[in-house]
This record gives C-alpha cells, structure tokens and sequence, in this order.
C-alpha cells in the first residue's frame, strides 16, 4: 500500500477519534461512507459510457455523493442528508443485495456537522476503481481493530493466515467455510492461494471457474457490524458477490446442515457470562466457545476435508471434560498435526498463548501418527510493537508440514524420518493416559545432536559442585561475611548482580572463571562469576579443567542448549541433580577453536550489552513549562469504580497486574489469565491510563489499549477532560517529578500506597492540546528508536544461537 493511501486512511480515523472513540466504530463508519461514495463513483462510470445512474436514481438522486459534496452546500444540510441517506439506503430498490446489507442498520452515531464535513472530505480523496491498492488499503484499516475485548476476537497477522492457508491448501471445487469470519481475511486469502496456483505469469482460470470459486465462499459471523465490514473487504478484493451471512453458529441450527470441504477460523476464544447455550447437535457437550467451534468445524467437514484452526493453549492441555472429550474426538478421528505458536502473536491485542489445528478427515483415517511442530520466531519480535526481525521459522515450518503431511499420504512416513522443526508421534501414545494431551513437548524423545567435534560429558572436562545452603540463623544483609546467592533469574540467566544476602558461615563456594548453573526451578539457566560467591541448594559451580575447555565456550554451549538440560519435574519443583549435570554432554572443539568461536560470540554479545543498555537506561522526559496552567488530577482524569467478582469475569479476556507493566516505560509486559483471579478487580477501558498505586510500583503506568480487568492496587483512569491528550498524561504520570510528589503522599507501613483522595488533588500541567500531541508525538520517535534497540538485541542474539549451531552442526 502506498504511503498516501495509508495518510488517507489515518486522516479519516483522526476526524472520527473526537466522536467516534471506538475503533470497531471508525472502522464501521468509514465502510459506510467508502460504500456510499463508491457506489457514487460507479454511477458516474456508467453514465460516462452511455448508460443511466443505478444507485442514485429517482427518489435517491438527491442523497448523492456529488451533492453531498457540492460546495454551496452548508455543513447542516450536509449533515442531514447523509444520515437520511445512510438510513434508507437498505431500501434502495437500486442498489444490489451487497449495498443494501451493508446499510443494514447503519446510522450516523453523531451530530455534530463539523466533524461529517471534515471526515467526508478525506473519504472524497479515495476512489472505487476495485484495485488490489484500495484492498489492502481497507485491509490496513481492519487492522486497526486489533481486539474486540468483550467478544474474544482478535485479528489474526495476515502472515499468519497465509501460512494456514498454505498447509490447508485449498483447491479449485472446494467449497470453504470461515464460521467465525470477522473481517473476512481467511477467506479472502484462501480465494487468492487458488488463484495464485492457477496461474503461469497469467490466470490460466475461465470465467465460469472463476465464478465457481468465487461461489465457493462462505463466512458466518454473529456481528452485523463485523458482516458490513467483511462484505466491503471481500468486494474490494474482487469478490463481487460475497456469501457472508449474520448467523449464530454456536446456536443456530439453521445451516447446520451444510458441509465444507476446507474450514479455515480463528474462532473467538471468549465465553460469555453463563456460557454459550448451544443446541443439542454438538458431538461434545460443553459451554465454552472454544470448545465447541472446533466441535463446529471437525463435525461439518465433508468425508474428504481439511481445516486450520487457530485455538488458545486451554484446548491443548486443560484437564476438564469437555477439553478431554474434545481431544479425543479430534485425536482419534480428525487431527493429523499441531502448530505451536509464540506467545506474542497476537501482541498488542493479547498475549495470550496459540497453536493450529490441522485437520485432515480422510488423513486420519489411515495414519498412526500426528505430527507436532514448535514455531519459535514468526519473522516479528513478541513485544507490543511488532517489529519485523531476521528470524523467520514460518518458511521451514510450512516446508516441515507439507512434508510431514506428503510422507503420510504417500505412506512414506518412516521411523528414521524426523522434521527439523519438530517431532512425530504415535496417536496410541497421546492416547495411552486418557488426557489426549497435545503439548508437543510432552512427548518429545531427546536425542544427542550430530557434531563434527567429540562429544563429551561434562564431568569429563569440568568439576561440578553443588551449592549447599548455610544455616537460617547465619544470614544478614548487613555486609557481613561472604555474599549469598541462590539462583534468581533474569534475561534467562542466572543473576549475580548486587547481592542481597550475606553469611556468616559459608558452606560452598564459586570462584571467578567458573560457570554457575540454576539447578532448582527454572533448571539450566547459567551465568559466569566475577567474583568469590557464596552458593545456595538452587546453584551448582561448573569449574572447566581448562587444558580442555575454556569457561567461556562452556557458558555460552551450555547458554545455548535449548531444553537439553532438564530437570526431573518433581512434584514441589522442578530439579536436576548434580550427578544430571555432570552427564550433560557438549560437543568440544580444540581450544584455538573454542577460542575463535568465543571471541566472535563476545562480538555480538557486546552489541547486545550495549542495545539493552538503551533499553533499560531511556526513560521519557518531560520539560514542563512553568507557564503552563496547573490543575489537580481529579480535574481531567476520572477513576473507574465498581469491582468485578471472580464469577463476572467469564467475559474478559486480559488482565493486567503490575507485573505485567514494565517499571517506566509503559511497555506491556504480557498479560494475564482471568480465570485465575480470585477477588475482585476493576475493569478498565480503551484509552483508559493504569496506574501503580503501590510505593515500588508508581511509575508503572500503561495506557490501555483494550478492554480488561486490572488489579485493584491499580488506579483505571479516564480521561475526562476534551483537552488531554491520553498518551501526553501517560508520560505525565510515569515521569520522575511526579513520581515524587505522588511519593510524598504515599501512606502505610506494611503496604505502602496512595489513596485515591491524595493521589486526585496532585498538581499536574495542562499544556495546550497542540503542545500535549506535539511532545507525544516526540517520545514516540524516542520510542521508536528504543524498540529498534529492542530489535537489535533479538537479531544479536541470533547470530549467537547460529555460532553456537555450528558447533553442534
């Protein structure tokens, strides 16, 4: 898409922010309006060559679009006929079925004139001339929905989409089926495969086979606002006549009848208070949402069909029975592979955890096996950014699959036969406990990788000791004695920063040049010492002989072993005895090689260093004018009230804890499960600015960018006032000068904090609106750059892991 059309697209969402604050409302409102003027523009076309107006003829030649825009008309009148006329355009006996049901219950949600001459003035500048531009020009504009909260949809990356499409592989005759279709983008992706491998440098497709596939299209969704938005989508992407329909498929037994030869969804992962209340056709008998629209489309595949299905980790492991039964059915009747997604997929919207479903029926039948396969980067880091990095697996994984999926149907599909970025197993053996668990991992045999170098146990060329915790009685944190350390992690290694913990009766020690392993929950984390310290049960001290194995390879191969090091899974915690660690094996080169290899690694290990540093060093900073007007807090920002029960919480998808928002910054650090809450939160908004109220906790400050529940040791604030712009008070509030002052009035001995009748009449500034956008819009460039660092640190570590991958081979 082209940088204008994009500038247009934004143009039209910041004339609608004022009054449309909804992004699934300026979505809908612009649809309306692209809708209206396109199908001005095609009268315009047809009477250019000879023929008669269709959609603006007779009674509804005065709604049209050119004399909406006529410059004599007044912003009032404008605003008159456009509502009049989005309002029975339904009705218009000259518009197509298409037009009319993206009409369908249309209205103009303000009334304010100003704003629908601004706002239509920007949708003037595009034009309908049905070009690939303009559809993904709109495709970008449903992008901008992210996440509808309360419904449980989230957009899906459209790489992602291409890569099920991909492993699905629908075919010309298929019929294709997306029951839960939101914007439409499976469907229009699936309809752009087949074109695609009908092609040789020009669609080889007939007209009538075009049609056929276009006809073979289906999408359901319960959303009228959402069916508008995908008939426009599909339409502008060449589909002329598209089959999306306003239809309950959890509880409508309508078109339950209906079969498809491929199923393509990211079903909403939400289930509403008192869960769904299905029909009684459902193989599986559950409430949840997830379950039963993967019920949903397992069941309505045809005896030759196919499916990829996004789903949340809860139908891949939950032991209740309605999960069970459902893994099963698909177990043994319809499952033949699992793709395990990263966590950050679905950022900014979610974290939350996905795999994919493939679904194969007439596979199934005869294979003895599903395969699993663990995508580690998808080409974007995991962060709220979503920035494109170097690392990639998608490719590999999709050629994994196809072959995997080959093997099986050619009845190749040998013992020896192992996929590079995941495993094999028999469908006996997931079902051997009854639990159908379709953790990959869970069933993961490891093997000793192949290396050029011999291979050696490490109590061969090093010493291991175990770390033996002093007696309570002996610690301080004073200073005196030898400084204590047990095993906290960061950045995925063992830390020995600042200690914390002093003894006066030290039992085991690690010296400089030796390798320090965490031992005890997490298992196999690392780090070098620098110093003589003091270590505790959770620690043991690996100590290189060095005429074999220099400190600094073993950490770095040990750094990077990659789920090798594993600990028993004890029912307390997880462990690793130190005989375990003695028997790890490692590939040893010579020590020039070792050395070599090290030296390169420091190379971008430094780089790391550095980028993180920015990272953890930048801190937005506000310059506050003294002449500014000062107002108290309470003035412009309002506190949501009311808490949320456990038992209310069935239709929230995110929750945010302090630990989920990263200390200054106001990057989110994930979130969390609701399901796990056990007392009563706050709910919070769009647009809404989290605050910590805890004394440790002040500058973690998060504007909000969904819809959840929050922690009640934070403050859920809305702005209240026209004249604050959100992200300004966002940095406002994490900034140091306020910190302070909020600081001040903080109360309580055993946990610290600050009420809500001090924390509302703290001064604040309130620069001009102009002024708030204009430095907003400063700390995001400083943001941009910080998040390239980010970036930086996950391509460095790359080139670590690859170094390291030579070594194994």
């Amino acid at each position: 898409m082209d940088a204008e059309t994009k500038r247009r697209i934004d143009n039209a969402r910041d004339a609608l922010v004022g009054k449309v604050p909804d992004p699934k409302g300026q979505v809908e409102q612009i649809t309306i309006a692209l809708t209206y003027k396109f199908m001005d523009d095609m009268d315009l076309r047809a009477v250019e060559l000879g023929g008669k107006r269709q959609f603006f003829a007779d009674d509804f030649a005065q709604y049209a679009w050119s004399k909406l825009m006529d410059p004599g008309l007044g912003a009032q009148e404008m605003l008159k006929r456009y509502s009049n006329g989005i309002d029975r355009m339904s009705d218009n006996p000259g518009a197509e079925p298409l037009f009319r049901t993206i009409f369908a219950n249309a209205f103009l949600p303000y009334n304010d004139p100003s704003t629908l001459q601004q706002f239509l003035r920007v949708i003037n500048e595009f034009e309908y001339d049905n070009s690939e531009t303009l559809g993904d020009a709109y495709e970008y504009l449903t992008s901008i929905m992210g996440s509808q909260g309360e419904a449980g949809q989230f957009r899906t990356p459209r790489h992602i989409i291409e890569f099920i499409v991909d492993i699905v592989d629908p075919k010309l005759g298929d019929r294709i089926l997306d029951p839960a279709c939101g914007t439409g983008g499976f469907l229009i992706a699936a309809y752009q495969h087949i074109l695609g491998a009908n092609t040789n440098g020009e669609s080889t497709l007939t007209p009538r086979e075009k049609a056929k596939l276009a006809d073979s299209l289906t999408g359901y969704d319960i959303d009228p606002g959402m069916v508008q938005i995908a008939l426009l989508n599909m339409y502008l992407h060449g589909l002329v006549d598209p089959h999306i329909h306003e239809y309950d498929t959890l509880t409508s037994e309508e078109r339950w009848s209906e079969y498809a030869d491929v199923i393509i969804a990211n079903p909403p992962f939400m289930t509403p208070k008192g869960g769904i209340r299905p029909h009684s056709k459902f193989g599986v008998q559950s409430k949840r949402s997830e379950v039963l629209f993967v019920d949903y489309m397992a069941e309505h595949l045809t005896s030759n069909g196919r499916a990829g299905i996004v789903v949340p980790e809860g139908i891949i492991f939950q032991a209740q029975n309605a999960h069970k039964a459902l893994r099963k059915m698909l177990v043994e009747d319809y499952l033949i592979a699992v793709v395990s997604l990263p966590g950050g997929v679905f950022n900014p919207y979610s974290g939350v955890k996905t795999s994919i479903l493939i679904l194969d029926k007439a596979l199934a039948r005869y294979s003895d096996n599903i395969g699993f396969f663990k995508v580690q980067n998808d080409g974007f880091d995991l962060g709220a950014q979503r920035r494109s990095i170097e690392q990639d697996d998608l490719p590999q994984v999709l050629d994994d699959v196809r072959e995997y999926l080959r093997r099986s149907r050619d009845y190749e599909l040998t013992d020896g036969w192992s996929p590079a970025t995941g495993h094999v197993v028999l469908r006996e053996k997931i079902a051997a406990d009854g639990e159908y668990n379709l953790s990959g991992e869970r069933y993961r045999v490891r093997t000793t990788r192949a290396s050029k170098y011999p291979m050696v146990r490490l109590r061969d060329v090093a010493e291991v000791i175990a770390g033996q915790s002093p007696p309570g009685s002996s610690y301080n944190n004073t200073g005196d004695g030898e400084p204590f350390h047990q095993g906290k992690t960061e950045f995925g290694e063992v830390y020995i920063g600042q200690a914390t913990k002093w003894t006066t009766d030290p039992r085991r020690f690690a010296y400089p040049g030796d390798v320090i392993m965490s031992v005890r929950a997490p298992v196999g984390p690392v780090n070098l010492t620098k110093d003589k310290i003091c270590i505790g049960r959770g620690l043991a001290a690996i100590r290189p002989d060095h005429a074999n194995l220099t400190t600094e390879f073993a950490y770095y191969i040990l750094r990077q072993m990659d789920g090798a090091v594993r600990g028993s899974g004890g029912t307390a915690f997880d462990s690793i005895s130190i005989k375990a660690v003695g028997e790890i094996e490692l590939p040893l080169p010579p020590l020039d090689v070792q050395r070599e290899l090290v030296a390169e690694i420091e190379g971008y290990q430094r780089v790391i260093d550095g980028a993180r540093l920015v990272v953890e060093s930048w801190r937005p900073r506000l310059e506050v004018d003294p002449g500014w007007p000062v107002v108290e807090l309470g003035e412009v920002c309002e506190r949501r009230n009311g808490a949320v029960k456990p038992s209310e919480l069935s239709d929230v998808n995110d929750y945010i804890g302090l630990e989920n928002i990263e200390s200054g910054t106001g990057v989110l650090l994930g979130v969390g499960d609701p399901t796990s809450v056990k007392s009563a939160k706050t709910k919070f908004r769009h647009g809404d600015i989290l605050f910590g109220k805890l004394r440790p906790n002040l500058n973690k400050v998060w504007l909000s960018d969904r819809q959840g529940v929050c922690s009640t040791d934070i403050f859920a604030l809305e702005p209240s006032n026209p004249q604050v712009d959100p992200t300004f008070f966002a940095h406002l509030l994490r900034s140091d000068d306020f910190n302070s002052a909020a600081v001040a009035r903080v109360s309580g001995a055993q946990l610290p904090r600050i009420s809500w009748q001090s924390f509302a009449t703290l001064p604040v500034p309130l620069p001009p609106l102009e002024t708030q956008q204009r430095i907003a819009v400063e700390i995001a460039e400083e943001q941009a750059a910080v998040d390239a660092n980010r970036g930086l640190v996950g391509r460095m570590e790359g080139r670590v892991r690859d170094v390291v991958g030579r070594v194994w081979g």
